[in-house]
C-alpha cells in the first residue's frame, strides 16, 4: 500500500500544491510553522475523514477562503483508488473513485494509517481517553462494523445520560432507563469484546517490539483495564451479564451525577513493563520506549489483519527520540513501509540509506529533491 500522489487546494497554508511521493521514505524538511505537519494532516484526513489536530474543519481552510479540496492517488493490493475530500460551506463531501460516500465512517479502511507524533508520547502517560482513542482507531481501520458500533454507542450513551439527568431533576420513573440500558449493554459488550480480541494480538506484538528495542531487557504487557470482571476468554454473554450487574449496582450514583459510569467509554489500557505500571511509575525514557514499541506493534498488527503494511506518518518524533531509538525505528520501516517523516533538521535522518525523496518546505511552498 502506498500513496503515489497528493493534491491540495486551499488547505491550511497551501493554495495549490501537487506532490508525488516515493513508495518507501519521504522526508519533509523545514523550519517550524512552515507547513510540514499540514501535509501529514492532509494524508491522515484522506485515511480517516478527520484531522488529528482539530475537530473543526473550518480551521483547515486557507486564510480568506471558504473551502478546501484534497485528492490522493492510492495503490492498494495492485488496485488504484482516488480519494477526495471536498469541504465547502460546512459540508464535507468524500468520494472514492468519484463515488460519493454516504457516511464519513465509510472512508475508514481504504487508506490505512499509523501516526506517531510527540503528542503520542501521551499514549503512555496521558489520560485514559487517549488510549481509548488509540484502540478505537486501530480496530476501526480493520472493521467498519466496529466503527458503526462506536457511533451507535455514542448516541445511546447520550440518550441515557440525558435520561439520568431527567430522573434526577424531574423525578421521572427509573424504569424508563430499561430500554436504553439494554441497548447500551448490547452495543457496549460488542465493543469490549472486539477490543479484547485486538488487544490480545497487539500485546504479543508489543512485547516482541519492546524486547527488541531494549535488547531483551524489558517485557511489555498490554491489558484491558475495565471495572467488569472479564478477560480475553470471556464470551459476549458473560460481558453482558457483568455490564448489567454493574449498571444496576451503580444506578443510584449515576442518577445523582447524571452520567453513565460503566462501559467502554470509561475503560483504559494498562501498560505493564517488568511488572511495573509504566503509566504511573515509568521513567520518561521507558515511557518513550513503550510508546515506540506500541506504534511498531500497530504496523505489524495492521499487516497481519489486512495483508499489507499501513502508511506510517512520523511527525517530528525524531527530535524526541535518541539515536538508538531512531536507529531501531528506521531498521523496522526501511524499504518495506511507506513512511512520511517531518523534521526540522536533516541530520536527524541522515543515517537512513534506503530509497527516499526529499521535500523542502518554506511558507507553504514545496521544493522536491
Amino acid at each position: 500500500m502506498f500513496l503515489s500522489q497528493l493534491y491540495l487546494k486551499n488547505f491550511r497554508n497551501y493554495k495549490h500544491q501537487h506532490l508525488k511521493f516515493n513508495q518507501n521514505l519521504n522526508l519533509i524538511v523545514g523550519a517550524n510553522a512552515q507547513g510540514k505537519t499540514n501535509i501529514l494532516e492532509a494524508i491522515y484526513l484522506l485515511g480517516t475523514g478527520n484531522s488529528h489536530r482539530t475537530n473543526l474543519d473550518s480551521e483547515l481552510v486557507n486564510w480568506n477562503k471558504d473551502n478546501f479540496y484534497i485528492k490522493g492517488e492510492l495503490i492498494k493490493k495492485s488496485q488504484n483508488y482516488q480519494l477526495e475530500v471536498n469541504y465547502q460551506g460546512r459540508n464535507k463531501i468524500i468520494k472514492i473513485n468519484s463515488n460519493k460516500l454516504q457516511r464519513i465512517s465509510d472512508l475508514v479502511g481504504y487508506l490505512n494509517i499509523v501516526i506517531f507524533s510527540p503528542e503520542d508520547l501521551s499514549l503512555v502517560k496521558g489520560s485514559p481517553s487517549r488510549r481509548r482513542k488509540f484502540i478505537n482507531l486501530e480496530v476501526s481501520q480493520i472493521s467498519s462494523y466496529y466503527k458503526h458500533l462506536l457511533t451507535e454507542y455514542g448516541k445511546i450513551l447520550k440518550q441515557r445520560n440525558n435520561l439520568l439527568k431527567e430522573i434526577r431533576d424531574n423525578n421521572i420513573p427509573q424504569h424508563m432507563l430499561q430500554v436504553w440500558e439494554q441497548q447500551l449493554i448490547d452495543t457496549g459488550s460488542k465493543i469490549i469484546k472486539r477490543r479484547l480480541e485486538a488487544l490480545d494480538k497487539l500485546s504479543i506484538l508489543a512485547k516482541l517490539m519492546q524486547r527488541k528495542i531494549t535488547d531483551g531487557k524489558e517485557t511489555l504487557l498490554l491489558k484491558y483495564d475495565t471495572k467488569l470482571e472479564i478477560n480475553t476468554e470471556s464470551s459476549i454473554q458473560e460481558i453482558k451479564e457483568q455490564f448489567k450487574y454493574l449498571l444496576n449496582k451503580k444506578r443510584e450514583r449515576e442518577i445523582e451525577h447524571g452520567v453513565t459510569k460503566v462501559g467502554p467509554h470509561r475503560d483504559d489500557i494498562s501498560l505493564i513493563v517488568n511488572n511495573i505500571d509504566i503509566r504511573k511509575f515509568g521513567s520518561q525514557g521507558q515511557q518513550r520506549t513503550t510508546a515506540l514499541a506500541i506504534k511498531l506493534a500497530e504496523l505489524e498488527f495492521m499487516k497481519a489483519e489486512i495483508g499489507e503494511y499501513p502508511i506510517l506518518l512520523l511527525d517530528d518524533v525524531f527530535s524526541e527520540l535518541d539515536e538508538g531509538r531512531r536507529f531501531k525505528l528506521l531498521k523496522v520501516i526501511q524499504n518495506k513501509i511507506q513512511t512520511f517523516i517531518t523534521t526540522t533538521h536533516l541530520k536527524q535522518v541522515q543515517e537512513f540509506n534506503g530509497k527516499h525523496k526529499f521535500f523542502k518546505i518554506k511558507k507553504g511552498s514545496v521544493i522536491e529533491g
